[in-house]
């Protein structure tokens, strides 16, 4: 009686299963054969946690430029690598003597440790974002230096020049999104323009206020004044090029409309910084600030054992960083984690270490085949991952000793981040944990669902190429993630 009675569960939830799997696929196939995405190429992929075994799937080996999920490589590849509590090092040095005057016959140096919370809004205030800038002056006020002979020279070395990953187009790399990797970061590496917009359509907008102050930068303007809402301004210019071009418009009767763009050289920019908070305890700087970039047109393999340590700061801990990457989806963090990891193993905190320390790491453990990740963010459109890719990526961090600390940095539908609006009072709502992914015919999510069964389930969706609205694409996603959510 026992043994028949077993059976006839088995046989229950058996069946129960089919008709979930079912249930799937057949919204899985309302989905890919909607008229939108008649020409679009799909990537699906869905499996049961526990058992590892796949419930539904569509084209899951397709690999296809995936937009920002790609940041999930990158943040679990940190925090398996370097820990949720690492922290990045900026390092304060002195080369030369200090003289009974308080003279500094030498200069200061500032070494970058690939840290991007330096200033950054994320984790300071605006009236605090200069803060630590006036930590390092009090550090060399300790000292009794009064006066620089020298110059401060920041070194961003160690990170290498390329100023952007491979395969970032020119419509990218002067907005605020478009701000690439560095030694030294510093505000985001972000400025700020302040428009004046003309109460006439098709009037020239004016810039009234850059912050901060860059030197040397050359913006030219073609900003129009519009009757059209919202942000439609386009800022060009390559990394390290003073020269910026502002094009597109900004609404009509706006006394003060901001619009963010990529900073040109940060490496440059913290030096200018320091010294302006140098000059204003009254410590002058003959020479100014530099930059070892300029000083020696490559990296300059500072031999830091000749110099003086004066202070080390510690960044934002990894973790927190992690969160804001995947909950914001800034693209400048995710470079920044990538580099991060190549430096940790290598010394090099290029984007090109840092892949490698990612390709070895992940081809050891899961299934990466045919897998092209070119950049840390997924800003390059030469980037190519599947979603089985994901969710043996997802798998994997479901059992990994940081899997709660990867889980709480993934955005929750309906309640957070960059999912607040997905299936907001639906089905999934608070039920979906994942990243999103989005630039022009690319729309992706990745991550984990949780269902009314009490199962948690990986998955992945990439979609390219389709036609319509982006936002029509997401929700009609939605609802493949509602069906989900309420799997039997």
């Amino acid at each position: 009686m026992k043994i028949l009675s077993l059976f006839l569960l088995t046989l229950f939830y058996g069946v129960n299963l089919l008709f979930a799997q079912s249930s799937i696929q057949a919204e899985l196939e309302n989905f890919v054969n909607d008229p939108s995405l008649k020409h679009a190429s799909v990537s699906f992929n869905l499996i049961d946690l526990e058992s590892n075994g796949i419930v539904a799937s569509y084209n899951p080996q397709q690999i296809l430029p995936p937009a920002s999920t790609a940041k999930l490589f990158s943040t679990a590849t940190a925090l398996e690598i370097l820990g949720p509590d690492y922290r990045a090092k900026t390092r304060i040095y002195y080369n030369g003597e200090i003289d009974s005057n308080g003279v500094l016959n030498g200069n200061i140096w500032i070494r970058g440790g690939g840290d991007p919370s330096l200033g950054s809004k994320y984790f300071n205030s605006p009236e605090k974002q200069r803060d630590f800038l006036k930590k390092w002056v009090a550090e060399i006020k300790k000292l009794g230096i009064k006066e620089i002979s020298g110059a401060v020279i920041a070194d961003a070395s160690e990170f290498g020049y390329n100023g952007a990953p491979d395969g970032w187009n020119w419509v990218d790399m002067g907005n605020y999104y478009g701000s690439g990797p560095s030694g030294l970061t510093v505000f985001d590496n972000l400025i700020q323009l302040k428009f004046k917009t003309s109460s006439v359509a098709n009037q020239p907008a004016k810039i009234i206020d850059i912050q901060p102050q860059v030197p040397g930068l050359i913006m030219h303007n073609y900003v129009l004044s519009s009757k059209k809402r919202g942000d439609n301004s386009y800022i060009y210019g390559a990394p390290y090029s003073l020269d910026r071009f502002a094009t597109g418009t900004l609404p009509v009767n706006q006394s003060e409309f901001t619009v963010k763009g990529s900073m040109p050289d940060p490496e440059s920019q913290i030096a200018y910084e320091l010294v302006q908070q140098l000059m204003q305890q009254q410590i002058t700087v003959s020479d100014m600030s530099k930059s070892v970039r300029k000083l020696f047109n490559s990296k300059g393999e500072i031999d830091y054992s000749t110099k003086n340590l004066i202070y080390t700061h510690k960044g934002a801990r990894l973790i927190d960083i992690i969160k804001v990457t995947n909950h914001r989806s800034i693209n400048l963090f995710a470079e920044q984690l990538l580099c991060l990891v190549g430096y940790h193993k290598t010394g090099d905190g290029s984007t090109k270490s840092g892949l490698k320390v990612l390709e070895n790491y992940w081809s050891s453990r899961i299934n990466v085949q045919s897998m092209r990740i070119n950049d840390g963010s997924g800003l390059s459109r030469t980037n190519a991952v599947s979603a089985a890719n994901y969710t043996a990526l997802l798998s994997y961090m479901s059992k990994s000793k940081n899997k709660v600390a990867f889980l709480n940095s993934l955005p929750i539908s309906g309640e957070s981040g960059t999912l607040k609006s997905l299936c907001r009072n639906q089905s999934a709502h608070g039920k979906v944990h994942a990243k999103s992914g989005t630039m022009t015919r690319i729309k992706s999510y990745s991550g984990y669902i949780h269902s009314a069964n009490g199962k948690v389930y990986a998955f992945a969706i990439i979609v390219n190429n389709f036609n319509g609205s982006s936002s029509a694409v997401k929700k009609r996603m939605a609802a493949l993630f509602n069906k989900i959510a309420v799997m039997p």
